[in-house]
């Protein structure tokens, strides 16, 4: 293991894909009124958070502190890594790739770290792309180049029932202008530079759904894509956007699965119930 890969568990990669590529996944926190939890199965859910968020109890969240990080490194190190590539959600939307680079400084062994400018599977997909190179015998700063660019050429689609948990957090950026209207509108968002930003508005959850399968395809193009839809709280939703892309974009997938699942805590406790993303990664 010269190179070992490390991400952060908003990339909301399956345990099994993590497992199987050998990929360190370091939890953020989640606070729910004053307990302090991990993201994951065995501690925050978005289940927890949903219903946390419906009750209108404090949720907060926090990023990995550069010690936890650095003890990752080390471990990394001792397993036997040389080099480590290190990818995380936006350093826009969070402290994590800050923490990153603190770590790094005092690691043994040389870490590159990456901001993917992505949340969610986006910065999944960057991390199984600098994995992929990896794999293949590249070097840990081609890896880096790879995550980078699979991190720009995405596209991140979402829409949210309310602005209001955005607003909260304190991630809503450029989308603010909405928030004039917002009772009156379902807002389409994205992910741009790293921020929350407006995309459009429509005036129904089911035009809000229809409109998202229609910017999917537009972003995949003619390209092979990896394809990711996550919720939190509508899964019946979510099943039926991934299975219109599916049918859609079959060419485009390449026999590869739309992964279709629900929205890690972390991010959860700033978009809210209700929520759906859909996520197009060109893989060219």
């Amino acid at each position: 293991m010269p190179v070992a890969i490390v991400t952060d568990s908003t990339a909301s990669l399956p345990a099994e894909v993590a497992a199987e590529r050998g990929i360190v996944v370091v939890p953020l926190q989640v606070v729910l009124g004053a307990t302090v939890y991990d993201e994951g199965a065995d501690g925050a859910t978005p289940e927890m958070v949903a219903a946390a968020l419906r009750e209108w109890k404090p949720v907060s969240t926090s990023r990995p502190s550069p010690a936890a990080l650095l003890e990752v490194y080390e471990k990394a190190a001792a397993d036997g890594a040389t080099e480590i590539l290190s990818v995380h959600l936006s350093g826009e939307m969070s402290g994590t790739f800050e923490s990153a680079q603190l770590a790094a400084r005092d690691a043994s062994v040389r870490v590159v770290t990456v901001d993917s400018r992505q949340v969610g599977v986006g910065t999944g997909f960057a991390t199984l792309a600098g994995a992929d190179v990896v794999a293949a015998g590249g070097t840990v700063d081609d890896a880096a180049a790879a995550a980078r660019a699979r991190g720009e050429a995405t596209s991140s689609l979402f829409y949210v029932d309310t602005l209001e948990y955005l607003r909260r957090g304190g991630r809503i950026g450029a989308a603010a202008a909405l928030l004039g209207g917002a009772l009156a509108v379902k807002p389409l968002l994205q992910i741009e530079d790293g921020r929350v930003a407006s995309l459009e508005r429509v005036r129904t959850s089911a035009r809000a759904l229809a409109r998202l399968e229609e910017l999917a395809v537009q972003a995949a193009g003619d390209l092979p894509v990896d394809l990711g839809v996550a919720h939190l709280a509508n899964p019946e939703r979510a099943e039926l956007l991934a299975d219109a892309l599916r049918r859609r974009l079959e060419a485009n997938l390449e026999d590869r699965e739309v992964w279709c699942g629900e929205l890690g805590a972390v991010l959860g406790a700033h978009v809210g119930p209700g929520m759906i993303a859909v996520c197009v990664s060109p893989r060219a």
